[in-house]
């Protein structure tokens, strides 16, 4: 019975250890925090409106476009990480599909940079 709790304890004190950092962070940035924010800080700076306005306002849509190419392009630039790692072991097939696949993204990437699709003006 002695030897149950003794496994247990580097897992316990790294809990503790822990909990206890995430305290002492959580006290500093509620002791250190500014309490008047500038007004630069909450302007509309990047979605096109005021950040405490009314939530049924109109508002422009080119800000959820730019968010949406980012995802895609972004999830499409995630399947090379699995391919890189494997890289010493893919054949000639493998990386000449990555290429084909790398170029119909950089077509797609060329395809909305031409249509203006991340430009604001």
């Amino acid at each position: 019975m002695d030897i149950l709790p003794r496994e247990y304890l580097p897992i316990l004190i790294f809990l503790g250890m822990a909990v206890a950092l995430g305290l002492v962070l959580i006290l500093a940035a509620v002791i250190i925090a500014v309490r008047n924010p500038d007004p630069e800080k909450v302007s509309a700076y990047e979605c096109g409106f005021n950040a405490f306005d009314d939530a049924r306002m109109k508002f422009d849509v080119r800000f959820y476009l730019v968010s949406i190419l980012f995802i895609i392009f972004d999830l499409e630039v995630a399947f090379l990480f699995p391919w890189a790692v494997a890289f010493k072991d893919i054949s000639a097939v493998g990386f000449w599909s990555m290429m084909v696949f790398l170029a119909v993204l950089t077509i797609g990437f060329a395809y909305e940079w031409k249509k203006g699709a991340m430009e604001w003006a």
